[in-house]
């Protein structure tokens, strides 16, 4: 081989040893594709973008990848300020999560997570909606919820379970068969106390809707867990889609934290 051959294999070799390197550089640092970045949204876009709460319909969205897994504690999570929930990783911006629901503030579980990205539940419709957020150090506070619900609408049985242990079992009342409960992962979005109805002091609504109702008494047919004047409701379907519970089950379910898991079966 002549010198100007070797000389250039030289330097292509050096090239690609770098490239190498560079690529291990890479791997080692953690730069893969759970750092991607977050389409930019401008606040002129964020006024833009529907609001991922009770009120709310978000299309486009994701559906909970394990709807049917069952109810699970897990981490849960709490924007500071307005979060822009994308479709996907680095995806396109479908909504804004804001960090007060009804009045409470807005804690959601956490389903997935990909380096600073987190996928999360929505309490908009349609039923079952998820979503991504971009979550770096300081946007957003966690927390590890142990609690859970299960509601059996054939068994008219609701359970709150502690770190996958019942800790309590009451027979509770479901919609009717024109206004059924809705199946499904839903959880806790907020604790109201009731003053304009004295059928129960406190309302937890969920983040499911009815399937039958677009609205119901004013709101938008969220769906709630509450109790009622007597115990007609027992072991029956006579609600218009809420989950009718004893007076000691909603003192045990309003000391459970906001984005609890309420699973629908």
């Amino acid at each position: 081989m002549q010198r100007s051959a070797v000389s250039r294999a030289r330097k292509t070799f050096a090239v690609a040893g770098v490239a190498v390197l560079a690529l291990l550089a890479g791997a080692c640092s953690g730069n893969d594709s759970t750092q991607v970045a977050p389409v930019a949204v401008t606040q002129e876009d964020l006024t833009q973008l529907p609001e991922a709460n009770t009120f709310g319909t978000v299309t486009g969205a994701p559906t909970d990848p394990q709807a049917a897994a069952g109810a699970a504690a897990g981490k849960v999570l709490h924007p500071k300020s307005d979060l822009v929930v994308y479709a996907g990783v680095g995806g396109k911006p479908i909504a804004k999560l804001p960090s007060i629901q009804m009045g409470s503030p807005t804690w959601v579980p956490v389903v997935a997570e990909q380096g600073e990205w987190a996928e999360v539940l929505l309490p908009t419709r349609p039923n079952a909606s998820a979503g991504w957020v971009h979550v770096p150090e300081g946007a957003a506070e966690t927390a590890q919820n142990d609690y859970a619900v299960q509601v059996d609408r054939a068994s008219f049985r609701l359970q709150i379970l502690e770190n996958g242990k019942t800790t309590g079992s009451w027979t509770i009342g479901t919609g009717k068969p024109e206004h059924p409960t809705p199946a499904g992962r839903a959880y806790i979005i907020a604790s109201i106390e009731e003053t304009k109805n004295t059928y129960s002091p406190i309302v937890l609504p969920l983040s499911y809707h009815s399937d039958s109702l677009e609205t119901f008494g004013g709101g938008p047919g969220t769906v709630g867990l509450h109790t009622w004047p007597n115990d007609s409701f027992v072991g029956k379907a006579n609600s218009d889609g809420c989950i009718r519970v004893p007076q000691d089950a909603l003192e045990q379910l309003v000391k459970l934290p906001l984005g609890t898991i309420v699973n629908i079966t």
